[in-house]
């Protein structure tokens, strides 16, 4: 009889690990859903030095489905707000006399690909916890705009570069719609097998130079109707002394193209499926 305990016990001992990982095994992560909230920064024309110091608002939604144990597909539908001023330079004398600023809100939709640096499944204790690696491409929505005497012009409709102006008829309006790459990473945490919370840092790299309609030449007063708006809009110089956006002069660097970052704090909901453990 005493045998037989020790040989039941054993059993138990050793088996039941066992069966503690086939019963984590049999839970398979299939993918979360949603929604993360946090901050937006641009880099431009008017934001050459990369500074982080006007961060504006950001969130969105998204869907990740899980493809393996490291690997998922995610679809998102992302808001942010982005503005810069050149009143913030402190040194660029030709920023601090150009006086021009901008704000605009983004609306992006993006497919990325996700790489878990762990295994990450949230059914087992050991597995709740993974950095993981993010890029895709996306559409976006921008249209910029700025106040002047206390009144909101989107700049686009001006052509404050000549757009659209019989004098620079090779100048075209730009589009509104461009791409976006980004390339970012995250960590993530899973509280039990429902809820998880993430935390991602994504670069956006885009196809346009006028997210902030900064990126060529000054076109000149020539080229405004007296006294209209994009007369004013255009070349801001003029509020702190004679101005200096001659036709042709530097307004922005068309070489480079604009990008914003966000900074993002998310929530999402998994969703599991059961599998019963084999008899193997």
């Amino acid at each position: 009889m005493k045998k037989l305990f020790y040989c039941l016990l054993t059993v138990i001992v050793f088996c039941s690990p066992l069966l503690t990982i086939a019963q984590y095994e049999s839970y398979r992560h299939e993918g979360e859903f949603g929604i993360q909230l946090g901050a937006a920064h641009y880099f431009g024309d008017l934001n050459p030095g990369v500074k982080l110091n006007r961060p504006k608002i950001a969130g969105g939604i998204f869907f990740r489905k899980q493809l393996g144990d490291y690997v998922a597909f995610r679809i998102g539908a992302n808001f942010a707000q982005v503005g810069y001023s050149d009143v913030y330079e402190k040194k660029n004398d030709f920023q601090i006399r150009r006086n021009l600023s901008f704000n605009s809100n983004i609306w992006e939709l993006m497919l990325q690909g996700d790489f878990n640096f762990f295994k990450f499944n949230p059914s087992n204790p050991d597995e709740r916890f993974t950095p993981y690696l993010t890029f895709g491409a996306g559409v976006f929505n921008f249209d910029p705009y700025a106040y002047l005497n206390n009144t909101k012009y989107f700049l686009r409709p001006l052509g404050t570069e000549g757009q659209g102006s019989a004098l620079y008829p090779d100048r075209k309006p730009y589009s509104t719609t461009a791409f976006a790459f980004p390339v970012g990473l995250g960590v993530k945490f899973a509280f039990n097998q429902k809820v998880n919370i993430n935390f991602e840092v994504t670069h956006r790299y885009t196809t346009t130079d006028y997210l902030d309609d900064v990126s060529s030449t000054y076109a000149g007063i020539a080229a405004f109707p007296v006294g209209s708006p994009a007369s004013f809009l255009q070349d801001r110089s003029y509020e702190l002394g004679p101005r200096i956006g001659t036709a042709g002069s530097q307004r922005g660097f068309s070489g480079q193209r604009d990008k914003y970052i966000t900074a993002t704090i998310g929530v999402t909901f998994n969703i599991t499926s059961y599998k019963c453990p084999s008899a193997n």
